[in-house]
Order: structure tokens, then sequence, then C-alpha cells
């Protein structure tokens, strides 16, 4: 959220895109806790169906951004979600790259390849003997800062070089 507080500096509300049918609330009540602390409103979006997404896009229009919870529903229709996005002129962060790959403005959320890694190391590792329920759980290390900067010019934005600078990768 403070990637997108200094993006969109006079953002006063945020609209927080979710799916109902995820039991996992974590992420809106981070992104809910995140939002009042940059004192922004924060208003939360439901969306399980594709016709859904249409309606969840043309109600958030009015609100100055959007964050997308991280969601198998919204990576597999992510074409879609950010189409919807610059359809309506809306800023969106996002937790996965893919979305960013897709023409999304920005994501900032952990690896995807890491826990691929990790399940990796972790089947060489039984295969040599380990009992799986000796094997730790681990929890994702490394977070990236992804940039869109041809989908920063047609919203009209321009990244500050300080948030730039941050970005593991830019894509032009």
């Amino acid at each position: 959220m403070q990637y997108l507080r200094e993006l969109v500096p006079a953002a006063g509300s945020l609209a927080v895109l979710v799916n109902p049918r995820n039991l996992n609330r974590g992420s809106f009540t981070v992104a809910e806790a995140a939002a009042r602390e940059l004192h922004w409103e924060s208003h939360v979006f439901e969306a399980s169906t594709d016709d859904d997404l249409t309606t969840a896009f043309e109600a958030m229009a009015k609100r100055k951004v959007v964050n997308v919870a991280p969601d198998d529903f919204f990576t597999d229709r992510r074409a879609q979600i950010v189409a919807l996005a610059a359809q309506h002129a809306i800023p969106a962060s996002y937790y996965f790259r893919v979305f960013v790959v897709a023409g999304g403005l920005m994501s900032y959320g952990a690896d995807a390849r890491e826990p691929s890694r990790v399940a990796g190391n972790y089947v060489g590792r039984i295969l040599k003997g380990e009992k799986p329920a000796d094997l730790p759980v681990q929890q994702a290390t490394k977070i990236e800062l992804i940039i869109n900067l041809k989908t920063a010019k047609a919203l009209g934005l321009t990244f500050p070089i300080t948030l730039l600078g941050r970005a593991d990768e830019v894509i032009e």
C-alpha cells in the first residue's frame, strides 16, 4: 500500500478486490490495516465469477487505487482483470508478478518461483530418507517489487525515482 501511496499520493480511498469463496481473509485484513495506517478509507469488492469482475471494476472506478488480493481465481483471469483496470484507468497493485507481465501496473509479493525450489529441495530430502514430518515449515523469504512503466504511462502516472530504485524488475 505504501508503494501505491507514493505513486498516487492524492488517493484517499483504496478498493480491495477479494474472492468471497476464498476462506483465507488474511490478505484483506493486512490490506485494511495498511489502508488505515495511510489514512485511507478501504472498500471491499467481491468477485467470484467473470460477471462479478466486470461489475466490481465498474464500481471500483470511483476509487483512486485498487489492490487485488492473492487468489487462484484472480490469477487465472489476470488478462481480464488487467484489461478491466486499464479500461477504467485504475492504478492497481497485485500480489503476483504474472499480473505485471500481463500489463498490470505493479506487484509486490513473494517470488512465485521460490516455493517450487523449496519443494524440489524437500522432495530430494525425502528421497534421501528424511521423514516429511521432520521437515520444517517454510515461508517465502524473497519479496519482490515489479513495475510496468508502459502501464504507468498509459495511466498518466510517473513512478518516483526512489520507488523505481527499489524495484526488483522494471518492465518497459
